[in-house]
């Protein structure tokens, strides 16, 4: 410190400002980049703002748990960039409501699934069918002749045989049931019914409907029936999406709203050279004048797969989609690996207008041409499910990058692991197809979203039994302990007369375990900086959880209340992190709210105060009649905790220092209160089983001193070892002829000797016991 004299006086100057720093460096965000498959720093282009965009779903049917895998997967993601790291994200999604399998179905196979039509013009053709004809049996069951027919021909015609196998079903499962019909039919001399005709639809009406598209397919041309179809579909993707809190995108895309763009997007790309026309009206990307370009390179999420001639005709149909396999147009492709941009319509196809003529864009054009519409000419993030990488995904890059003819458009690709189901993969063949409606008939959507927290975003998820039931744990092991603090808590507060009172000192204990919570919370952190590793924060949060159990556990040893501004501490920070995964509503400060209302603070508010009170009149009343030993009294007051609260939404909890009060749903604690009357019956029949075990064994003991000993070794479980005897029923010969040894003698005559004193003993015993009571009855007959 320097001083200098001015005017004569000492002036005292500030020192040099020294800040301590800490030896470890501070967590940065990475994120498991597909693109470099390492995770990288995360930076965003433009400061705090991130641009993120998601392909959404292909809307021709319902959404199941492996659509869960990715859009719950990444709205998580989405909420920790966001709420936890603060950016300031804008989240996009597209529906693409113009596709191949919403124009006809092509009974294709989802992992070897049951073929089921479910698309516009079939569905459309089938109904009107139905309204033409639905009392014509004859008729019906004349076009059902034809329309096998022609399915018998697409069955010898189909080369895989997974497909063969599934569509050989269909027809012998339809053939039985005309065979039904036709029986019944017979025995009611022709006469039919509603039921027969209704029957034979519904069995048939896979098989009539690919007859009817056969034969009728161009003459629909009304763009509504197509929609219709994709509307139903997309109400239904919304419906499941917030039934799991999966939060909106703030601007979606539809492709049927997006042509226009669409369609300049294309001419800007054939303008950089990267495009070529077909006879037909189709505009294709040329992969390898794009690849010829030293700045660019094709298929960079999967560069092994360009060129895979194995999965060649996999990926082919990924691309163009079954309306354009087997037409000419592929004949005329310069390249195996172009893909379309625009494709031409046919009769019975939708189309719009376009400089090339009537058609409708291609897969891999349409999330090109509307993430560079609304988000511009760079992104931050492109996120999708595993299964997009390829082709859909390097295919964007691709077009993004012609039609920008620069190298680079996104810096960072999110891809969400795959789900499997019990270690399978979810297919209607084996049975283990899971809608998203289905799964939560069984679960909530909170314990959902908890089972995909305790997985990694970007890794495989297991859905089974066994996985739910841990989800399942967690929430109950968090839930009982916000319940607890928030007693503790209350309780605190009415006995505090004013705010300061409500404070107390941190001592050694809790200093210690501050300490520990402070550690967790940097854990926490590295985590989340760590590709918002949840399945780490899961744990870590159970850690803390568990520290705070031990806690009250202690105190209550002790006979002490618990620091509640340390158990507040720990509560609140608990419920911010499952507030930032979407598992708690922003509107809860303390742990899950008991009802889905809006007023569920206030409720408890309310009614708290009145449940305090009945709880304390309990406590005094119940020690009054352990003093006095009143178990009539006892047996109330455990009624009132075990039966009458419980349908009221109240647990109570006999602690050793007060009673706590906890604000459950009734249906959880109906659920309990049942579970423990399964378990107290399961015990009580475990116990008479014990017992009656104990009793045969008894008696078993006791029948076997009876035996005499000349017996012993002619018993059931004995007389098959030897095959010869002594005069004293000791055996001499082994069951197969050799004679005894002099060792193996001396061991009988001891277990027949130790016999003979057992069978003597009982005798004796029990003619004891015969001759008393003889004597007894002489007795009484004299008297």
């Amino acid at each position: 410190m320097t001083i200098e004299l001015e005017h004569g006086y000492v002036k005292r100057i500030v020192p040099e400002w020294k800040p301590m720093t800490g030896s470890e460096k501070k967590p940065e965000l990475y994120l498991y980049n597909s693109l470099t498959r390492h995770k990288e720093l995360f930076k965003p282009v433009t400061g705090n703002q991130v641009k993120f965009y998601i392909c959404g779903p292909t809307v021709y049917d319902s959404t199941h748990l492996g659509h869960a895998r990715t859009f719950l997967s990444l709205d998580i993601v989405r909420r920790v960039l966001t709420n936890y790291f603060n950016y300031d994200v804008l989240f996009v999604m597209n529906m693409t409501d113009i596709d191949d399998k919403i124009i006809k179905s092509f009974l294709t196979f989802w992992e070897g699934s049951m073929p089921q039509i479910n698309a516009a013009r079939q569905n459309y053709l089938f109904d009107h069918y139905v309204a033409k004809t639905c009392k014509n049996f004859n008729q019906i069951a004349k076009d059902l002749s034809s329309a096998l027919i022609l399915f018998k021909e697409q069955y010898e015609a189909e080369t895989e045989m997974d497909k063969k196998q599934m569509l050989d079903k269909m027809i012998v499962k339809t053939n039985e049931v005309v065979k039904s019909v036709e029986k019944e039919l017979q025995a009611k001399k022709g006469a039919t019914s509603d039921d027969h005709i209704g029957l034979l639809l519904n069995s048939a009406r896979d098989i009539l409907s690919e007859w009817l598209d056969a034969n009728l397919g161009k003459t629909v041309s009304d763009h509504a029936i197509f929609d219709k179809l994709a509307k139903k579909y997309e109400n239904e993707f919304h419906h499941d999406m917030s039934s799991l809190y999966v939060l909106p995108p703030h601007v979606l895309t539809r492709v049927s709203e997006y042509v226009p763009e669409i369609v300049a997007y294309v001419e800007r790309i054939i303008k950089h050279g990267y495009a070529y026309k077909t006879s037909d009206g189709s505009i294709y990307f040329d992969t390898v004048s794009f690849e010829s370009n030293p700045k660019h390179f094709y298929a960079k999420l999967v560069p092994e797969a360009y060129g895979d001639t194995e999965n060649a005709h996999k990926h082919l149909k990924e691309s163009e989609g079954e309306l354009s396999m087997g037409t000419d147009r592929l004949q005329e492709k310069k390249n195996p690996s172009d893909f379309a941009l625009w494709k031409s319509s046919k009769e019975g196809e939708p189309f719009w207008d376009s400089p090339w003529g009537k058609g409708r864009p291609g897969w891999h054009i349409e999330c090109s041409a509307m993430n560079s519409a609304v988000l511009g000419e760079k992104l931050d993030i492109h996120g999708g499910g595993y299964d997009l990488k390829f082709p859909h995904h390097d295919n964007e890059i691709a077009l993004c990058e012609a039609y920008l003819d620069n190298e680079n458009w996104v810096n960072y690709f999110l891809h969400a692991g795959t789900l499997k189901i019990a270690g399978l993969k979810m297919s209607k063949s084996l049975k283990n197809f899971i809608t998203i409606r289905q799964a939560l008939e069984t679960y909530t959507a909170r314990q959902l979203r908890i089972l995909f927290l305790m997985h990694t975003w970007s890794e495989i998820l297991d859905y089974s039994d066994q996985a739910m039931e841990q989800a399942l744990q967690f929430e109950k092991f968090c839930n009982e302990f916000f319940l607890t603090v928030k007693n503790y808590l209350r309780r605190a507060q009415s006995q505090c007369s004013d705010e300061a009172s409500s404070y107390q000192k941190f001592e050694a204990e809790e200093l210690q375990r501050l300490e520990k919570f402070l550690s967790i919370k940097q854990e926490i952190h590295a985590a989340l900086c760590d590709s918002v590793d949840t399945r780490t924060v899961i744990e870590k949060l159970r850690e803390m959880v568990k520290m705070g159990n031990e806690y009250i556990r202690d105190k209550e040893k002790q006979n002490v209340i618990p620091n509640c501004n340390f158990l507040r501490n720990l509560a609140e920070y608990v419920t911010s992190i499952l507030k930032v995964f979407g598992t708690i509503p922003e509107s809860s400060q303390i742990g899950f709210p008991t009802e889905t209302s809006e007023s569920i603070d206030n409720k408890e508010e309310l009614v708290m105060p009145y449940f305090n009170a009945l709880a304390e009149f309990r406590e005094a009343i119940r020690n009054l009649a352990i003093e006095a030993k009143n178990n009539n009294i006892l047996a109330e007051c455990d009624r009132l905790r075990d039966e009458i609260l419980p349908e009221l939404g109240v647990r109570l909890e006999d602690r050793k220092n007060q009673t706590c009060v906890k604000l459950v749903d009734r249906e959880t604690l109906r659920r309990e209160q049942e579970q423990k009357k399964a378990f107290e019956a399961a015990k009580q029949a475990e116990k008479l089983h014990l017992q009656k075990e104990r009793e045969e064994k008894e008696a078993a003991k006791e029948a076997a001193k009876r035996i005499p000993p000349e017996e012993i070794f002619r018993q059931p479980n004995e007389a098959e070892k030897y095959l010869k005897f002594d005069e004293k029923g000791i055996p001499t010969h082994t069951a197969d002829g050799e004679e005894i040894s002099k060792k193996q003698r001396k061991k009988l005559e001891a277990a027949w000797e130790k016999q003979q004193k057992l069978y003597e003993q009982t005798m004796k015993n029990g003619y004891a016991g015969m001759n008393g009571h003889s004597k007894q009855n002489g007795t009484m007959n004299g008297h």
